[in-house]
């Protein structure tokens, strides 16, 4: 007995629905961007119980020089050696991109804002504090 058309059509359209490509992979991401994300996981929550625990970290890179802004972290629980060691490979992987592309920069110089434990976290205290993307 032969299948009726639009059955036969649907199982068609099955089949070739089953066979579409799977789209491409997204562009990979920049190594700062990876290293960025590694400085994240290892500074954590930045949790405190005084001010004296907390400090700043300057991260990425401008292309004039000098630091595209500062992470606030806290020494109660991460290692400062490899905090700043991982700091300064993002950094390093952020002017190399930025040579790379031919970005420019404002010039402007990131002035280390400060630290402080505000509710059991290290924040940094300037208002106009860096987003936690910065690069």
């Amino acid at each position: 007995m032969p299948l009726p058309r639009y059955l036969a059509a649907a199982l068609a359209c099955i089949t070739l629905a089953s066979c579409a490509q799977t789209p491409p992979a997204s562009a990979p991401q920049p190594e700062s961007a990876r290293l960025g994300q590694e400085l994240r996981a290892l500074i954590g929550t930045a949790a405190c119980s005084s001010d004296a625990q907390c400090r700043t970290v300057p991260v990425g890179a401008k292309a004039c020089g000098g630091a595209a802004g500062y992470w606030a972290w806290s020494t109660q629980n991460t290692d400062a050696d490899a905090l700043k060691a991982l700091a300064a490979r993002q950094a390093a992987a952020h002017r190399r991109e930025i040579e790379a592309s031919g970005l420019r920069s404002n010039c402007a110089v990131a002035t280390d804002p400060g630290a402080a434990c505000v509710a059991g976290h290290c924040q940094l205290t300037a208002t106009a504090a860096p987003s936690r993307g910065a690069q």
